[in-house]
């Protein structure tokens, strides 16, 4: 019997946005690459896309082999979890999809893995693809030994995929059970020495301990944390001052702080430790790419703000899976918090430089069990006022 492996994914920009998918379907005993299939959907949500991308990736598998068993790996969580039985169905939208996706192949000939985002490349490269191109569904067949669907039946059923899609994505303001989500309360570090100067400090720098204010802040936020009373997990950066204002609260909690590296500040390579100003005046050419574009890495190696995003979507999604319905403090540093809140809007990597998000300020994000997200704090500070 054979054996396929179909990596999947799907994207919105906009959640309902502009989304596509991609699907690459796997030869399991060579790996080599049988079909590889994307398509632009027009506007819909992510969660639609990814079952979109699914469904292409079942479908051109059993066009290959009908009596193959298919392992499937993606990076969404949900579907995954949803299509494995182990997690409930509620969401009008994705039941439909679901059950398209089930009959696909019989009961026990499709198993279900999640992957991490850095994992799924391949299809991931085909999703932004689609929704790149913004135009009708494209297929690439690679050779192969296996029976090939005619043209006209592929085209039938991408076009049903499409109205599908469209059908079920219509955004409404009707509330779905979705459960308790997984909240993250995210805490910006109290003050260093080189916070009211306004120099670049990331992971490539000096590691600067809280200054006497800073260590004042976390004490307040601690205050504050204990107050409201909802704080369940307490994970911190790898970096001093991080596990220093983590430490703060931990103590008034009595919860045990976790080290979380993937929440670690963004590396500023040669920057670490100047001023924008002086960074103006050394590396000018080098600054204004930055400030353009989002791939830019600041002199010297350090990490781009794409890179940076790529890291904590990751950190997001272990996340989120590890701490469903709970209420999670991490405490972490500008960039991670601003791309946190960025993620979860649906906004361009320039807003990163829109937000103000001062020294131990709180801000809140909520993740729901379809994929969607709710900014429910942003950068408060009433509790750092005397």
């Amino acid at each position: 019997m054979r054996e396929f492996i179909v990596e999947a994914d799907g994207g919105s920009r906009g959640n309902p946005g502009p989304a596509g998918y991609g699907s690459v379907v796997l030869d399991a005993a060579t790996g080599e690459t049988l079909v590889e299939t994307y398509e632009y959907l027009g506007v819909v949500t992510n969660n639609v896309a990814e079952y979109r991308g699914l469904l292409a990736g079942l479908r051109a598998a059993h066009d290959l082999d009908p009596s193959a068993r298919v392992h499937v790996r993606m990076d969404s969580k949900l579907v995954v979890e949803q299509m494995s039985g182990r997690w409930k169905i509620k969401h009008p939208d994705m039941k439909p999809l679901a059950l398209e996706a089930g009959r696909v192949f019989p009961p026990g000939q499709v198993t279900y893995e999640w992957i991490p985002r850095e994992q799924n490349k391949r299809a991931d490269r085909l999703a932004n693809e689609a929704m790149d191109s913004e135009s009708s569904a494209s297929s690439v067949r690679k050779p192969s030994a296996g029976a090939e669907a005619p043209a006209d039946a592929r085209a039938t059923k991408a076009d049903a995929d499409v109205r599908a899609a469209k059908a079920v994505a219509a955004p409404g303001w009707a509330p779905a059970d979705m459960g308790a989500p997984a909240t993250f309360v995210l805490l910006r570090h109290g003050e260093t020495p080189l916070t009211p100067q306004k120099r670049f400090s990331g992971s490539g720098g000096t590691d600067p301990a809280l200054s006497d204010i800073g260590r004042e802040q976390a004490e307040r936020a601690a205050e504050a944390l204990a107050r409201r009373g909802t704080i369940q997990h307490i994970l911190a950066s790898p970096l001093t001052r991080t596990r220093q204002t983590a430490a703060a609260v931990a103590e008034r909690l009595g919860i045990e702080v976790t080290v979380e590296d993937g929440l670690i500040e963004t590396d500023f390579g040669a920057w670490e430790g100047l001023t924008f100003g002086e960074v103006r005046e050394r590396y000018p050419d080098d600054l204004t790419k930055w400030l353009a574009d989002p791939e830019a890495e600041p002199t010297g190696g350090g990490e781009s703000f794409a890179a940076t995003a790529t890291r904590i979507a990751a950190t997001r999604d272990k996340l989120v899976a590890a701490y469903a319905g709970r209420t999670v403090l991490l405490v972490t540093h500008v960039t991670p918090i601003k791309t946190f809140v960025r993620l979860a809007l649906g906004a361009p990597p320039e807003s990163l430089f829109r937000m103000e998000l001062s020294a131990a300020s709180l801000s809140a994000v909520a993740y729901y069990a379809d994929g969607n997200a709710s900014v429910r704090l942003l950068n408060d500070t009433s509790h750092l006022r005397p």
